[in-house]
């Protein structure tokens, strides 16, 4: 990960990875002709989405209040499987397993941005962005259990 100098290089790159979150899934929606996995990969393009208007609005207004509501649950699912590449996905078993991981990834990214800034509130506001994160991926296992997983 870079070395940030200051507030606005952090918030600039986690801006900047929630809009490639965005472009992500709503490119991943576009191409594929299965209606559960378009839906799935857009309703996923609009949470980043939220995210990234949440750090805007922190960038332009500095304020950084989020609490945080505990810890995620997690099921672990994605840790026991491989996604595919996204040209590769073409059921919602691929659909799941590439946005458990991605979320997963996310997860990661904003808790080392938490990890990477003395400001308690913007720690704060990235470890609430990890906890969206990892609850995106807590849906995703749920639905992967019981549509997949028990389908086995």
């Amino acid at each position: 990960m870079e070395k940030f100098n200051n507030i606005d290089e952090i918030l600039d790159y986690a801006i900047q990875s929630e809009q490639d979150a965005v472009d992500f899934y709503n490119n991943l929606a576009e191409k594929t002709n299965n209606i559960a996995v378009r839906k799935i990969f857009i309703q996923n393009a609009n949470e980043e989405k939220v995210h990234k208007l949440k750090l805007e609005k922190v960038k332009k207004e500095r304020v950084f209040s989020d609490e945080l509501a505990g810890e995620v649950i997690d099921l672990k699912i994605s840790d026991y499987t491989v996604p595919k590449p996204p040209s590769k996905i073409d059921d919602y078993a691929d659909a799941l397993r590439l946005a458990m991981h991605r979320e997963k990834g996310a997860f990661k990214l904003y808790t080392k941005l938490a990890n990477s800034t003395n400001n308690k509130d913007l720690r704060k506001l990235f470890s609430r962005l990890a906890e969206e994160e990892a609850n995106h991926k807590l849906k995703f296992e749920l639905e992967y259990d019981e549509f997949v997983l028990r389908e086995n």
